[in-house]
């Protein structure tokens, strides 16, 4: 009997339901199956509602810089209930773009957690979220699979939504805490604490590396830290956590630094220590898919060990981040299609929307160090830029390093207002197998703060014009 589908996609996250639709494009008759919400956790409880709530604080926390730009503006205050709402409205929306774009491209929806089983064509039972149960067959399966939160029972820290939040809690609070801690600085961590902080919170943050960021360029790293201190969040390096305990007034969270035992206590504690790919209960391991620490082992064209099942975003591997997710889908569902054509090889940016956000692309300068490569490196401070100094945005900087052999872009970091919508332009550069002379020999616009990219990449050559 000839499979129902040719592909089912399981999990809508943004690799799951762009997979779908690609693979709608190419004629492929296309169903997903989806046991939450359409758009999975980044949509709806990850990268566009925290940015909802990262906009609203920092919208209150300019009110205080007013009279910096002439304007006077008394009586300020907020409704927190009325920003988690508006968070929660920007994520139903976003939702229901993603219904609507099933619906264009004719893609059937299944509500419920699906299971794989052993067949050509491969077998998807679903356990409907209305009751009973469905199977489904098709030619190939894409896991979508998604993440979560990652749990450290052994020492307490594990979310109650009452004093240990992890993301969710934090997007959808019943109340304002006065004060945090904040266990991890990576992204996640540190755009909360962001958060919190805009609103009056005290924040302290706690990382085990020592230093925040640890992905970050060290020199980025730096910078951050300092600039996230001014606005008032504490931090502990290089801080190895013993117990998280609940307390009759919150949490405390004990913790040791540099031999130093410390005992940090707040209200609520959020707990931003990783991920864990949703590899469980699946039937993954009776269909014979490797797995590697948990997470989906992939070759090039995102195929597991098992013909016609392939695995895309958070689930298949670092980096856990959107824009790869939905990278792999696309490409997952030509390869389906018969396209086998050459994977482009794009590098991946990071992006932390703090108040300054950082945003970064390919080799760090302590990676291209210990990779042994001989770089030029070139930096370009905002002070100085025209457009910030005019927006009173002068925070941050550009820095950038290129091989010094053969003047490829090698990597690009950076720290300031709005650096994540400045950091495609080095990703089509060095996608694109820039030099540094296609960077110097670019014209950018004036005013703008884009122009601190071009004199960064001037003063790797000692050709700086402005500083």
């Amino acid at each position: 009997m000839a499979a129902e589908f040719d592909l089912i996609v399981i999990g809508s996250g943004p690799g799951g339901y762009v997979a779908a639709i690609r693979a709608s494009q190419l004629g492929l008759k296309t169903a997903i199956v989806e046991r939450e919400n359409l758009g999975g956790i980044c949509l709806n409880w990850g990268c566009i509602p925290t940015k909802a709530l990262l906009k609203s604080g920092e919208k209150y926390e300019s009110l205080s810089h007013l009279k910096d730009y002439g304007l006077d503006v008394s009586g300020a205050s907020f409704d927190f209930d009325a920003i988690i709402k508006r968070s929660r409205g920007v994520a139903a929306q976003m939702n229901k773009g993603v219904a609507f774009l099933m619906k264009k491209h004719k893609i059937e929806v299944i509500e419920g957690s699906a299971k794989v089983e052993k067949g050509a064509p491969a077998k998807v039972v679903v356990a409907l979220n209305a009751g009973g149960s469905r199977t489904v067959e098709a030619k190939s399966v894409i896991l979508a699979l998604g993440a979560r939160a990652r749990a450290l029972p052994q020492i307490g820290l594990e979310a109650d939504g009452d004093k240990i939040w992890a993301y969710r809690d934090a997007l959808a609070p019943k109340r304002l805490p006065k004060s945090f801690v904040v266990i991890g600085s990576g992204a996640i961590g540190l755009e909360f604490a962001s958060f919190y902080r805009a609103l009056g919170a005290n924040v302290t943050v706690v990382e085990a590396v020592e230093r925040i960021m640890p992905v970050e360029d060290e020199e980025i790293a730096k910078t951050a830290q300092k600039a996230f201190e001014k606005r008032g969040i504490k931090f502990r390096v290089g801080a190895k956590v013993g117990k998280v305990t609940k307390t009759a007034s919150g949490v405390k969270v004990d913790v040791e630094v540099g031999g130093k035992a410390e005992s940090l206590e707040a209200e609520v504690c959020i707990s931003a220590v990783g991920i864990t790919a949703n590899t469980d209960g699946v039937g993954l391991e009776a269909l014979g898919v490797e797995l590697d620490r948990g997470h989906i082992k992939t070759n090039a064209n995102c195929e597991t060990s098992v013909k016609g099942v392939y695995a895309i975003g958070d689930c298949a591997g670092s980096p856990w981040l959107a824009h790869k997710a939905m990278h792999e889908g696309v490409h997952a569902a030509e390869v389906i299609a018969g396209h086998k054509g050459p994977h482009l090889d794009s590098p991946i940016a990071g992006c932390t929307y703090t108040q300054p956000q950082v945003a970064s692309v390919g080799l760090t300068e302590q990676g291209a160090r210990a990779a042994n490569r001989e770089v030029k490196i070139g930096r370009f401070p905002f002070r100085v830029n025209g457009k910030a100094v005019a927006a009173g945005e002068v925070e941050g900087l550009v820095k950038v390093l290129f091989d010094a052999k053969t003047g490829a872009l090698l990597g690009a970091h950076m720290i300031g207002h709005e650096v994540t919508e400045m950091i495609q332009g080095y990703v089509t550069a060095i996608t694109m197998e820039a030099t540094e002379a296609e960077m110097q020999g670019t014209v950018y616009p004036h005013p703008t703060m884009s122009e601190a990219m071009h004199e960064a990449s001037l003063d790797a050559y000692g050709r700086m014009l402005h500083l």
